[in-house]
């Protein structure tokens, strides 16, 4: 189930089920910022509890973003040597209970590279998240059993035509998952 709605001028879908119970958790989630942090990150992660960064960072970005929310974060093949140091190439945690894997590069359903195959096995995540191809896609993969999201890219550089973000609600659950893309800076 997918519809649209406009909101401030953005567009906004919604995907999935509603719930109107009071959120557990709050998540944010981005990629491929590359040095960029747009506006409408500020204003569509505004209630959220914390980020998710899948890597392409860019300068100045980790620190904006940690002054400001709590941020988990991998690096991405364009980052700095810095960051390779500060962060994982992987990420495996938990949130209210479900097993998260994040990494910067990661494929998509049917699609994944081959040495992270054996982790996605191992790790059994419950949420896999990457980033790398600045494509949007949010879909439940079947053969590991996970909800797999890429939330495209929000920064200027690359071939995207329109910065987007994916935002949803932890409560047992993934769910209320949203998506805004916004003209590209």
């Amino acid at each position: 189930m997918l519809s649209a709605k406009k909101n401030a001028g953005y567009r906004i879908a919604d995907i999935g089920f509603t719930d109107k119970q009071k959120a557990m958790k709050r998540i944010g989630v981005l990629s491929d910022t590359h040095g960029t942090v747009p506006k409408q990150v500020y204003e569509f992660f505004a209630d959220c509890d914390e980020l998710w960064h899948a890597g392409d960072i860019g300068p100045g970005v980790l620190e904006e973003l940690r002054a400001w929310k709590p941020v988990r974060a991998v690096w991405g093949n364009c980052d700095s040597f810095a960051l390779h140091y500060e962060l994982e190439e992987r990420a495996f945690f938990e949130v209210e209970g479900l097993r998260v894997l994040m990494t910067h590069i990661g494929g998509w359903p049917g699609h994944y590279p081959y040495e992270l195959r054996r982790t996605l096995e191992l790790a059994k995540p419950d949420i896999f998240v990457c980033g790398h191809s600045h494509i949007l896609r949010v879909m439940y993969d079947k053969e590991y059993n996970f909800l797999h999201v890429n939330p495209g890219a929000a920064g200027r550089q690359g071939f995207h035509r329109v910065g987007t973000l994916v935002r949803f609600t932890i409560d047992g659950t993934p769910k209320d998952m949203e998506i805004l893309d916004f003209p590209k800076l």
